[in-house]
């Protein structure tokens, strides 16, 4: 643990309470992609398998567990609940994010560090994590209007990423032997993935105007 790990949690811990917040405030989901949400509740209870079998911290536990729980709570949400399904873009939302699921297990059987069922399905997790937000960042770019919520959200958890970035780094120079690409080069990955969205984000701030995206 170092202060940039802690943060990039907080920020990561921070936009998912942002997208409660809109989801039980406003009882809509609208600009928000459910596949986006199916493949991080796939990403958490893959990457999380060493909950049954570990236990490194009550710090690490915890969040383990409301990581799992918002991201499957989110999708029952968006499917089940009365008011909020109604508000769901179908007709924007339609990234074939099954294919994003099919690639990154095929990575995860070639390129993984021991091949168990746990390694192989934390590496799984690690290369769907980088590309899970294209459903999401394709549904903004289609609707044209990001509202402020929306964009918090994603601006968070663009910057939690950024936040592990600079950990990854610290660690590099600070514990000897510390070497994991895997996650190094699918965390770039996922930040490239977040450039455009923050590039228009900041020229919003800047102008203090509506974050559009182009379509």
């Amino acid at each position: 643990m170092n202060i940039f790990r802690f943060f990039g949690d907080m920020t990561h811990l921070f936009s998912v309470i942002v997208l409660l917040l809109k989801i039980y405030a406003t009882k809509s989901c609208s600009g928000i992609s459910l596949k986006t949400h199916e493949l991080y509740a796939l990403v958490f209870v893959t990457r999380y398998l060493d909950l049954f079998t570990d236990f490194i911290s009550l710090y690490n536990t915890i969040m383990k567990l409301v990581f799992i729980s918002s991201s499957v709570a989110i999708v029952w949400c968006m499917r089940k609940h009365p008011l909020v399904r109604r508000t769901y873009d179908k007709d924007l939302d339609t990234f074939r994010h099954y294919i994003l699921v099919a690639v990154s297990f095929v990575l995860a059987l070639l390129f993984h560090d021991r091949f168990t069922i746990k390694e192989v399905f934390w590496a799984f997790s690690i290369y769907l994590e980088a590309v899970a937000i294209l459903p999401q960042l394709v549904l903004l770019q289609r609707s044209g209007n990001v509202d402020n919520l929306t964009g918090q959200y994603v601006f968070f958890l663009g910057a939690y990423r950024g936040f592990y970035i600079l950990n990854w780094i610290y660690r590099y120079f600070t514990e000897s032997h510390y070497f994991r690409w895997i996650p190094w080069m699918a965390g770039l990955v996922q930040t490239a993935l977040y450039a455009d969205f923050f590039y228009y984000y900041f020229l919003s701030w800047k102008n203090n105007a509506k974050l559009q995206l182009p379509a």
